[in-house]
């Protein structure tokens, strides 16, 4: 089950790498390369039965960003943009509470703001390394308070994939995708996405761009 949930979070991270990294050719081919060595590692000497050793405290190493679908999925100008931008920042250098300090500084002003409360589950699983009873809350908040918008479903269903859940993640963005507008830039990028993770062996096609 590990290995299997290993391979999915390859596929899932070398995905990220082509669609929001921008990545083609040479460059895609040696990202994936590096991928797959890491993974052969870690299947061929990687012992998850043992425990894990403390972490030096200390910053975390910079989590994959999601500044673009979440702009493109909520606007790029908007109230909420301004603290989740200086999150961003604060995540690019592997600050993750100061992200999530951050957000709920911005949620304190603007308690109904859904990407808000999407970007402080994100920086909850960035800080946690996998999705929390925390995140899972506000993930919740945020639906709650647009229950008709795609994007809280999708990311939950995002964190989910990173965290190894793949059938609750696909159960989410297939939900993600019936609430997406037929004209939306990013509704080819979801579809695609819950087909990659319906199969076993997805293939990779470059998706419309945002």
């Amino acid at each position: 089950m590990g290995y299997l949930t290993l391979l999915a979070l390859l596929f899932l991270t070398g995905l990220g790498l082509w669609w929001f990294g921008r990545l083609r050719g040479a460059a895609l081919q040696l990202a994936l390369a590096a991928l797959m060595i890491g993974g052969a590692g870690y299947a061929l000497q990687g012992r998850p039965s043992l425990l894990g050793e403390p972490k030096v405290a200390g910053t975390r190493p910079a989590p994959l960003s999601l500044t673009k679908p979440r702009q493109a999925i909520f606007g790029q100008f908007t109230r909420s943009e301004s603290w989740l931008t200086i999150a961003d920042a604060y995540e690019s250098q592997g600050e993750t509470e100061n992200a999530v300090r951050i957000i709920r500084s911005g949620l304190r002003s603007n308690p109904r703001d859904p990407a808000l409360w999407v970007g402080l589950a994100n920086a909850l699983v960035d800080h946690a390394g996998m999705l929390t009873p925390a995140a899972t809350i506000a993930f919740e908040r945020a639906r709650a308070a647009a229950p008709n918008h795609p994007g809280p479903l999708f990311f939950e269903g995002l964190a989910l994939a990173r965290s190894g859940d793949r059938d609750k993640a696909l159960a989410l963005w297939r939900q993600a995708l019936r609430l997406t507008p037929a004209t939306a830039s990013y509704r080819q990028f979801i579809a695609e996405g819950a087909a990659a993770l319906s199969t076993a062996t997805p293939p990779l096609r470059q998706p419309a761009a945002l």
